[in-house]
């Protein structure tokens, strides 16, 4: 299981939506199903924009999922709701809460950016995380020269 909390140098919603594109693609050319939490309609909808467009030479396969009866047909999935752990390999978090699931995931990543809503976001995930008794591994980009 890998767990990852990754405070970005960066500040605002759109540097998250580049890291968790950049994430998933990572993931996804490593072979995992990645799902992208979402906590807005408006979050899903840049998130998307982004996954088609973050590459000028390429773009990231995608589906974007509503409800949670609905099923990815793509490898990459941007969710408006909960994820399952039987569907998805890693699951990237860019909604300011956990999902019920969180803890059952192999690989899942947290992203805030460097201003003080995301961080104290962040820090509560990074508790409920703790309380699950996972202990991400934090990366933090604004340590970074």
């Amino acid at each position: 299981m890998s767990h990852w909390f990754h405070i970005l140098a960066g500040s605002g919603r759109d540097a998250r939506l580049l890291h968790a594109a950049r994430l998933a693609e990572k993931a996804w050319q490593d072979g995992d199903r990645v799902a992208l939490f979402c906590d807005a309609p408006e979050t899903a909808e840049a998130l998307d924009g982004m996954l088609w467009s973050f590459r000028p030479e390429a773009f990231l396969p995608h589906d974007r999922l509503r409800s949670s009866d609905q099923r990815a047909d793509a490898p990459v999935a941007v969710l408006e709701c909960e994820p399952t752990t039987t569907d998805w390999d890693t699951l990237i978090i860019v909604a300011p809460s956990l999902p019920a699931t969180a803890d059952g995931f192999a690989r899942l990543a947290l992203i805030a950016s460097n201003d003080d809503d995301s961080l104290q976001r962040a820090r509560a995930q990074y508790r409920q995380l703790r309380e699950l008794g996972i202990t991400p591994q934090v990366h933090d980009f604004r340590k970074r020269d």
